[in-house]
């Protein structure tokens, strides 16, 4: 073994053996002398640059990134390079800092991607003997529950069936507005426009997957689904600091109790919803009557799940579905609210698709180009997820000049690479134009934003929290002029396993009717 690491490091015949199958990919794209060159340069992990585990440490702690790991990614990058390793407890990471690099980690990804293997959350599920869903699944067992869940969440013909129950979440989001404005003397300030927007987009989330409404935009929240809600968010805020524990120390840990007993009430309520709706296609079918429903309907009458399988998929698709609309559409309507000259762009780009009363569909947003450049400027500067990660389960591979092992955790550092101006000028800036067909100056590497992820192992609600997004933010600007807080306070983001604001964003919404009569 010795042996063979003092001949990877040197580069030589033998190091060229080991690592042709996972150069080939890379290489092949190359001329014979460049190939060859490069074949040369290639060198092991163990050479890899970056701050030890006591380093990271003090970067976490003393100089308080633990919460702006985001911000840490562009620090380390401007000392490290677009490739370094980092050692957090009993994790090794390779964190990836250029859209180049990206896409060479994922173009090699293999035939079952795995994001990471979640310890944390697959302990659960071991604990509990609940099945693995669409995030914890590994492998064959992954693809399979993917090729059952995929086609309702993805094909677009499908997915735009949810428009009605998501305009309807929409309208009772828009009166609730309405209810907070004339709580507050002046009538127009609405206070943690991300709280109320996470309530929202639960709201939705939960009228798509299990065909319910929750109760989350009523004036008197219901306190189960307030506790849901709860849940959701303390297991968000537990994930990353369990990590930094090796697995066996977990049930010695404080936390890790109230952890397993959020996981036991999300497990909990949507066992209710699951069992509810069984009962009412049982009731359809005694009395003879056809079976009519969406997401959970369909999951549940192919017969391709079992109801403990269903329960752990639905679960996990909750999650993933909650922040990416709440975050992004609060981010959006504080730069709307800053730069009005935006904002009445997309106002008139509404109007003139959908005049007057008229609800935005489907075939209406497909003409809105205006409004989906604001939301993909918003998750390039705030994206949902700023790091995303994979490991290398099946082989080696090769990222820049060096060759990684299998079970290598690769972090992808989107944050860093959203704010790189090789790829994006005036990276601060907010410039949905960037994202407009024809503006050549704005070109920019196709892996310089990718906020839900890409290939096989691509976030599965994409388009659903996309028609949420589309929805809710024309339909906000049908009926309300945004502007900022009159205290002009700024709001930044943090990082709790995923990119939130760090304090809460309150917002004018004036009547544009009222405006309009002035």
């Amino acid at each position: 073994m010795m042996f063979f690491k003092l001949f990877l490091r040197s580069g030589s015949q033998v190091c060229r053996l080991q690592c042709e199958p996972a150069l080939r990919s890379v290489l092949s794209r190359r001329s014979p002398a460049s190939s060859s060159a490069a074949l040369s340069k290639i060198k092991s992990m163990d050479e890899l640059q970056g701050p030890s585990f006591m380093t990271s440490l003090y970067w976490l702690f003393v100089k308080g990134y633990f919460n702006k790991t985001h911000q840490m990614q562009i620090e380390h990058t401007k000392i490290y390079g677009p490739l370094w390793k980092s050692k957090y407890g009993p994790l090794v990471v390779v964190n990836v800092a250029s859209a180049e690099l990206i896409e060479q980690v994922l173009r090699q990804e293999g035939k079952h991607p795995i994001r990471s293997d979640m310890p944390h959350w697959r302990g659960y599920r071991e604990l509990r003997k609940q099945a693995y869903g669409p995030l914890t699944g590994l492998g064959a067992e992954w693809q399979c529950i993917r090729s059952v869940l995929n086609p309702r969440m993805l094909k677009p013909k499908h997915v735009s069936t949810f428009s009605p129950a998501i305009n309807q979440v929409v309208t009772d989001f828009i009166q609730r507005v309405q209810w907070l404005r004339e709580k507050q003397e002046g009538g127009v300030m609405v206070h943690d426009v991300a709280g109320e927007l996470y309530k929202f987009a639960f709201e939705g989330i939960c009228s798509v997957l299990f065909e319910t409404r929750m109760g989350c935009l009523n004036e008197h929240i219901p306190e189960e689904t307030q506790k849901f809600i709860d849940s959701v968010g303390e297991m968000f805020r537990l994930s990353p600091i369990l990590v930094l524990f090796p697995q066996f120390l977990w049930p010695y840990l404080p936390f890790w109790k109230h952890f397993v007993a959020v996981w036991d009430h999300l497990f909990k309520v949507a066992q209710k919803l699951i069992d509810n709706k069984v009962i009412e296609i049982q009731e359809k079918v005694n009395k003879g009557e056809p079976i009519e429903g969406e997401y959970l309907t369909h999951l549940l009458v192919s017969d391709k799940m079992s109801i403990t399988q269903i329960l752990g998929s639905i679960t996990e698709l909750l999650l993933a579905g909650v922040d990416t609309t709440s975050n992004t559409i609060s981010w959006a309507l504080y730069h709307l609210a800053r730069e009005p000259e935006i904002q009445e762009k997309l106002h008139r780009e509404v109007d003139s698709v959908c005049p007057g009363d008229k609800i935005p569909t489907s075939e209406d947003i497909a003409k809105m180009v205006w409004l989906k450049a604001i939301v993909r400027e918003t998750l390039r500067l705030y994206p949902v997820v700023p790091g995303n990660a994979r490991v290398t389960a099946e082989k080696e591979i090769v990222v820049g000049d060096y060759i990684f092992p299998k079970k290598t955790l690769f972090h992808l550092c989107h944050y860093a690479v959203s704010y790189d101006e090789c790829n994006f000028p005036e990276p601060q800036t907010f410039l949905p134009q960037r994202w407009l067909r024809g503006e050549e100056r704005f070109k920019q590497h196709p892996f310089s934003s990718v906020p839900f992820g890409f290939g096989i192992r691509a976030c599965l609600g994409k388009r659903v929290a996309e028609l949420e997004m589309y929805c809710i933010l024309s339909r906000l600007m049908k009926h309300f002029e945004v502007r900022p807080d009159p205290s002009g306070k700024t709001v930044k983001p943090i990082t709790r396993t995923l990119l939130v604001p760090g304090t809460p964003i309150s917002l004018q919404f004036r009547d544009r009717r009222l405006k309009q009569s002035e």
